[in-house]
């Protein structure tokens, strides 16, 4: 266990009053449960979910392995028809514990047109919107996307952070979260807004030594709880089951600040990527120094960036 451990905090039968005054402001993430989110829990199961969406077609994930790696990409793409999607997805048995050679499977919905469009669950999944009521946590006007996500028993997604603040509604299945706080980026090893750590239980640390920093929040959803994420907090998520979840994002700052060609929420915000620019600029420019005069701009730069940008 990680020697700074917490379990995720919990809050049942909350108001969106309370949430919005006495939870949404920490800013920390947190397990809801006992809120009203409709029938879908209890109407979700295969044979449903193969009625309702017909021969629609989707593009999944599809591993070897159950640790998905965006970086290296260990997996492939495959476009399949939902009913056969859902007969592999949901294919194996409980906690992980699968048959040899089995496939993961991932479904992370996209857009219509998935380069333009971002992801809608009440337009592109309308006979299963019904079933479920999304909380009033957020300004109905900050709206963003709502994605529906299923994955195979033991599936592990990477570690990454969206720019945006989100909610994740556990329709059905078990799924087990660890958080890392906006802090811990310098302990990450990060490529993009992704982790290089892809096993996060069995770290390397004679590759990723700095792991062993981190901050570690855990919890375990159940169907019908909601894990609030805020914006830029690191999150890894396993399926203990196989699981259907419906993840819904919204601008916590002003949409000006956004990207508007993000989709998916988690491109920078505009003037965090012109920043990372010019940073790269200026590695670019110093590199053509002799090394000792690199070292001494370079420590200079980044003591610079240190005292004007971070506060404790």
């Amino acid at each position: 266990m990680p020697l700074r451990f917490h379990k995720i905090e919990t809050f049942k039968n909350i108001s969106t009053e309370q949430f919005k005054q006495d939870i949404y402001l920490k800013r920390t993430p947190c397990l809801l449960r006992s809120l009203n989110i409709g029938e879908a829990t209890n109407q979700w199961t295969v044979e449903y979910l193969k009625e309702a969406a017909g021969d629609k077609h989707v593009q999944v994930h599809v591993s070897a392995t159950p640790h998905l790696d965006f970086i290296n990409k260990n997996f492939v793409y495959k476009n399949l028809s939902f009913p056969e999607f859902l007969d592999k997805c949901s294919y194996g048995t409980k906690n992980g514990e699968t048959d040899t050679g089995q496939e993961y499977y991932y479904l992370r919905a996209v857009g219509e047109n998935f380069r333009k469009d971002v992801a809608d669950f009440k337009t592109q999944f309308p006979c299963l919107a019904k079933d479920l009521i999304i909380p009033d946590l957020f300004p109905e006007d900050r709206y963003f996307s709502s994605v529906l996500r299923l994955g195979s028993a033991g599936l592990q997604l990477w570690t990454h952070y969206d720019v945006m603040d989100n909610i994740l509604i556990q329709v059905r299945g078990r799924k087990r979260c660890v958080l890392f706080p906006p802090t811990d980026a310098q302990y990450l090893y990060l490529s993009g807004d992704k982790s290089e750590v892809l096993d996060i239980d069995n770290p390397d640390l004679t590759r990723f030594p700095d792991f062993g920093n981190v901050t570690w929040y855990e919890g375990e959803m159940e169907p019908g709880d909601i894990l609030f994420i805020p914006a830029l907090w690191f999150h890894n998520m396993r399926s203990l089951d196989f699981g259907i979840a419906v993840n819904v994002f919204w601008y916590h700052l002003e949409p000006s600040l956004y990207d508007r060609k993000d989709l998916y929420g988690n491109k920078d915000l505009i003037a965090a990527s012109n920043a990372t620019q010019l940073v790269d600029k200026a590695v670019k420019m110093l590199d053509t120094l002799p090394s000792d005069y690199r070292d001494f701009y370079m420590y200079r730069l980044t003591t610079r960036l240190k005292n004007k940008c971070c506060r404790e």
